[in-house]
């Protein structure tokens, strides 16, 4: 498949839903405000949207594979009606060597493999260090969000910091050759 389509790569807890520690019920998620909006601009815009999260919370046991799908439905759910491309998720502790976690670019780059999105036009928004470092491995522009844990990464090295997810969606509509 022809990479043709930019895409915009997101983290999940703290950057498209309220960061909860080691999220593993339905009902803990909450959408950030203005999330929604965001991701129906971008998409509008030509944009495929992708999450990429790491998940060590399924490899330290605290929630199984199956919390982790049930949180994900209730995310896809509070998220509509911006449509998800894909979502890939990483299973690993930060002490176990994994060739997917975040910031390795291996989420990333199966994405666009398998979705047909061109990184070279591609951006990463997180809220933490590995967010950014993962998007830059991969030759994305980047930009962190002051949601989630993003006020403890500040000096990261993002090619913006903005206060939320509506604000990096208004960077990169300004900052992006428009898709379509």
């Amino acid at each position: 498949m022809p990479a043709e389509r930019p895409a915009v790569f997101f983290d999940r807890d703290g950057t498209l839903i309220h960061e909860v520690h080691y999220c593993s019920n339905p009902s803990q998620v909450r959408a950030v405000e203005g999330a929604v909006e965001a991701l129906v601009k971008l998409s509008n815009a030509g944009f495929a949207l992708v999450i990429v999260t790491n998940q060590s919370g399924i490899g330290r046991g605290y929630f199984t594979q199956d919390d982790y799908h049930r949180v994900h439905e209730e995310v896809l759910w509070q998220l509509q009606p911006a449509v998800i491309t894909a979502t890939y998720y990483d299973e690993s502790t930060p002490d176990q060597p994994s060739p997917r976690r975040k910031p390795s670019t291996a989420m990333l780059e199966e994405a666009s493999r398998e979705h047909g999105l061109d990184l070279t036009r591609s951006w990463m928004v997180g809220d933490k260090t590995s967010d950014v470092e993962c998007g830059k491995n991969a030759g994305l522009r980047t930009v962190l969000v002051e949601t989630g844990h993003g006020k403890d990464h500040l000096d990261c090295g993002a090619n913006a910091v903005v206060p939320d997810i509506g604000y990096a969606a208004e960077f990169i509509l300004q900052e992006a050759v428009c898709p379509k």
